[in-house]
């Protein structure tokens, strides 16, 4: 964790230790923070570039990584047009230094001790912060009824895919739904539009189970997600949102 003064969290050298191609344009970074005291599932930090002549740019990522876990995992999605993205996605190599602060936020987190029924939406990698939560889960051995609700342009693009599959095939308390927008491969049975309350109600538990929810991804998604669930019946002050849009990349 990054230091603090008077509640300020100052900035913080980590070493990149390794990198993961997820999807076409998705990339995991693996980071050694010493003296990182922990986060909670669903926290972020920033990350900062400076530039040989001072310029400095700023951007906000969140933890993929279970608090269980040695390293501190982000994912960068590369935007073409990006000022950071394309250079934390296909620059960084191990060895590499990065700046950042953090553990940031707590309203959006689950600890396993929370337990269950939770509900999970993501779009793209919005999948992150709740990914964090998945991989806690595992490391908690936790009997949570977990249900994801995933929604990717093609089966290329669906972040964390294989680990995915083999968690929630490992684990019969995780299910795992995915709705592919763009393009399907042959043979595809899953979802192939975007989320929508029809959807919503046959992924989601009950309102009567009272699932806690975490919806995160694109603003109009998130806004779309989080009013539909209301209409279903689901209580407003369970559903939790993080939602994010152009930021320069």
């Amino acid at each position: 964790m990054a230091i603090s003064t008077g509640g300020r969290l100052l900035w913080h050298l980590s070493e990149i230790t390794e990198t993961a191609t997820e999807t076409p344009r998705a990339t995991s970074l693996y980071l050694d923070v010493p003296g990182w005291e922990g986060h909670v599932a669903g926290q972020h930090v920033d990350v900062r570039l400076t530039a040989p002549d001072g310029y400095q740019a700023q951007r906000s990522y969140s933890i993929a990584s279970a608090p269980e876990d040695d390293r501190l995992a982000l994912l960068v999605e590369r935007l073409e047009d990006g000022e950071v993205s394309p250079y934390l996605a296909d620059e960084l190599r191990a060895g590499d230094m990065l700046e950042l602060r953090g553990p940031i936020g707590g309203w959006f987190t689950w600890k396993a001790q929370e337990g269950g029924p939770l509900l999970l939406v993501a779009g793209g990698s919005g999948v992150v912060p709740l990914m964090a939560m998945i991989r806690h889960k595992a490391a908690e051995g936790s009997d949570a009824q977990v249900r994801l609700l995933l929604s990717s342009r093609s089966r290329e693009d669906v972040v964390f895919r294989e680990e995915l599959d083999r968690l929630s095939a490992e684990d019969g308390t995780l299910e795992v739904a995915h709705t592919l927008t763009r393009s399907r491969p042959v043979g595809w049975t899953g979802y192939a539009r975007r989320i929508d309350r029809e959807m919503l109600a046959e992924v989601a538990p009950s309102p009567e189970e009272e699932p806690l929810v975490f919806v995160c991804g694109p603003t109009p998604l998130v806004e779309r997600v989080a009013t539909d669930l209301v209409n279903l019946g689901h209580d407003p002050a369970r559903v939790k949102t993080e939602r994010f849009g152009p930021t320069g990349g």
